[in-house]
């Protein structure tokens, strides 16, 4: 699908419980669509909304109103409606997601948690671990540290683990929270490169992005999130 994901007027607030249940408005009226094979980046200061965006678009925070529609293997479907086992599968087959913090299952290997998402997609584990291997060479995490779990590394050595488990399936959709915060510029020119060649495959990405420079060379559009701050909206 040439739009694999269409934003209509999304509004999220947060409810501040330990201030008597205050509502926080964070944004309002967000509009956009996300085209196949463009890394749009979402633009703004810090505090203006752009993680939450992603988290909306992920279902991991839940949308006050208006619609998320992801083309979910040719059917349609509302993020902001859909059940939590869908949410899942959406997760699992259409929309992936880098985030700036990974979270690992204890004991766990930097190799099987970059397989998981293949192994999870069905794939022969084997084949997903030559994957594994191929992805945390291109980004020079030495081998010593395959077989051990990240939760010992140090934190560019884990972002490196979470670029690898993000870009090894083929997701029509992938969304990246400063996937580059910690890295050398050695290691941002990598993950640029691979940027480059999931818009080449036709993947539609949405990111943001700190490091301008970065910024500069992976955006195809900027999506300015101050344009939704409440205030504006409803002057």
């Amino acid at each position: 699908m040439p739009t694999p994901l269409v934003v209509s007027d999304v509004a999220k607030s947060f409810t501040m419980h330990l201030q008597g249940g205050i509502a926080l408005p964070v944004v309002k009226d967000v509009s956009f669509a996300l085209k196949a094979g463009e890394c749009a980046v979402l633009g703004g200061p810090s505090g203006a909304g752009k993680s939450s965006v992603l988290k909306m678009l992920y279902g991991n925070y839940a949308v006050d109103t208006g619609q998320i529609i992801v083309d979910h293997k040719g059917e349609l479907i509302d993020m902001a409606g859909a059940s939590p086992r869908t949410i899942l599968a959406i997760r699992r087959d259409t929309i992936g997601y880098v985030s700036q913090f990974l979270r690992t299952v204890p004991r766990v290997s930097a190799l099987d948690v970059v397989a998981e998402p293949l192994v999870a997609l069905g794939r022969n584990r084997d084949d997903a671990r030559d994957k594994a291997r191929t992805l945390l060479s291109r980004l020079n995490l030495p081998e010593r540290l395959w077989s051990l779990p990240p939760a010992t590394f140090s934190g560019g050595e884990q972002q490196r683990v979470n670029i690898a488990r993000g870009f090894i399936t083929g997701h029509p959709v992938l969304l990246l929270d400063e996937p580059t915060a910690s890295l050398d510029a050695k290691n941002r020119a990598v993950v640029v490169d691979m940027i480059a060649q999931k818009k080449a495959a036709g993947v539609a990405l949405l990111g943001i992005f700190h490091d301008q420079d970065v910024r500069d060379v992976v955006a195809d559009r900027m999506i300015d999130v101050t344009r939704f701050a409440p205030e504006r909206a409803a002057a």
